[in-house]
């Protein structure tokens, strides 16, 4: 048996060589067996095959390992681990060339690394390619190659890559992707520098109409010009994102740009440019997209909010005290109040995300939540109290209430400024 030898591998090597912050380093080892890592202290942990955490660093350590596809889907796959499989058979099996390059322990970013696929080239000319005919056989891979898209904004996609990719797509190879690896490339792609991208690739290969059908129809549907000058439903979702990345949105914001207009993809088609009635729909087609890629709570009740609200919201600065409060309860605004921060802010993506108006204010994001301090300021407990001992029960103690929040309100409004009252 060779002797045990380690080496960095993947993002970390990738990301020195682009001058970019290393975050996370994955090892890779050669030459070795399980029973030697767990003699030297590493704490196995992988369940597929043999990995292994350091015992000092607690770093990820993956035996070389080889992979064959034995089944459909991306958990169809033979994997074998022993001393005999080399680096470069290590390194065939991963997904791009800028992935697939290795470098010594004690490497820092100059001087030579093992580029048997030639992904330093690639990384120069700014290209995303697949190592080999083995990408085809997992197909999470074209969810990684346009979350990858999504982060190296000025990287294409190589024509052959592309080809490929739509083949596995004809093929059904995306129709077996399981909701947790699809949710969990998705998520991290929208969290990228260029979320628009992930999109973009996903079309071009046709994966998107497989996995969000209810956001692939919006490309060709038409919008009204003196809203939206770059009029495609499409384009105007890719605008939308991209805006959530430049404010640094969260993810919940975020899949709530991605999913807030769902419904102008249903709109009949005698009454376009025009959707009315799309918020309904678009939060309706938002339920099955969560039911089925199984979307974290935090990510599915902001979306909903913003899905169903956010035009009365863009509307708002024409509402006075009442539709005003009306428009806080149906957010859940009082009890929810970070939450609403992102509805507002989803909401100002969605303004700006238009052709010609990146750089537009968005007053509604500051005045309601201005408007919410002023809610929340009212003495509701003394309010009560007095209503109970005026002989006022339930609903009556209720109403009570609410009519000081829009008496609050109406004076807020006639204030010569925007910011709560004292």
């Amino acid at each position: 048996m060779a002797a045990m030898q380690i080496y960095q591998v993947g993002g970390a090597v990738r990301d020195a060589l682009l001058g970019r912050p290393v975050h996370d380093r994955d090892w890779v080892v050669v030459g070795s067996t399980p029973e030697e890592m767990a003699a030297l202290g590493y704490q196995p942990v992988g369940r597929d095959f043999p990995v292994f955490l350091h015992p000092k660093t607690h770093e990820e350590y993956a035996l070389a390992r080889t992979e064959r596809k034995s089944g459909r889907g991306y958990r169809g796959f033979v994997v074998q681990a022993s001393p005999e499989v080399t680096l470069e058979e290590d390194l065939a099996r991963r997904d791009i060339t800028i992935n697939a390059i290795a470098a010594s322990p004690d490497w820092t970013g100059a001087g030579a690394v093992f580029d048997p696929y030639n992904g330093v080239a690639d990384l120069k000319a700014r290209v995303l390619r697949h190592v080999g005919p083995a990408f085809a056989e997992d197909p999470v891979r074209i969810l990684r190659v346009a979350r990858f898209a999504a982060r190296f904004a000025d990287f294409s996609v190589a024509p052959e890559t592309l080809a490929l990719m739509r083949a596995m797509v004809a093929a059904g190879e995306a129709d077996a992707l399981v909701p947790e690896r699809v949710w969990q490339e998705l998520s991290r792609g929208l969290m990228e520098e260029r979320p628009s991208r992930m999109l973009q690739v996903l079309r071009d290969c046709g994966a998107l109409a497989v996995l969000l059908p209810e956001v692939d129809r919006l490309w060709g549907v038409p919008q009204r010009a003196d809203y939206h000058p770059e009029v495609d439903t499409g384009l105007h979702l890719l605008m939308v994102l991209d805006m959530a990345a430049q404010l640094d949105a969260s993810l919940p914001v975020r899949f709530a740009c991605l999913t807030h207009d769902l419904g102008k993809g249903t709109t009949p088609a005698h009454i376009l440019p025009r959707h009315l009635g799309h918020e309904g729909r678009s939060a309706q087609l938002l339920k099955g997209v969560c039911e089925r890629l199984r979307v974290p709570t935090d990510c599915r009740e902001t979306a909903d909010v913003v899905a169903r609200e956010h035009g009365n919201i863009h509307r708002s600065n024409s509402l006075d005290a009442a539709a005003i409060l009306r428009l806080l309860e149906r957010c859940d605004a009082l009890r929810q109040s970070a939450r609403f921060a992102d509805v507002l802010l989803a909401c100002e993506c969605d303004a700006r995300g238009r052709g010609g108006l990146h750089a537009s204010p968005y007053p509604q994001r500051p005045r309601l939540a201005a408007a919410l301090q002023v809610v929340q300021q009212v003495a509701t407990a003394a309010i009560a109290a007095q209503a109970a001992a005026a002989g006022a029960r339930g609903p009556q103690v209720g109403e009570a209430i609410r009519r000081a929040r829009v008496q609050a309100l109406r004076q807020w409004l006639l204030a010569p400024t925007t910011s709560p009252q004292p």
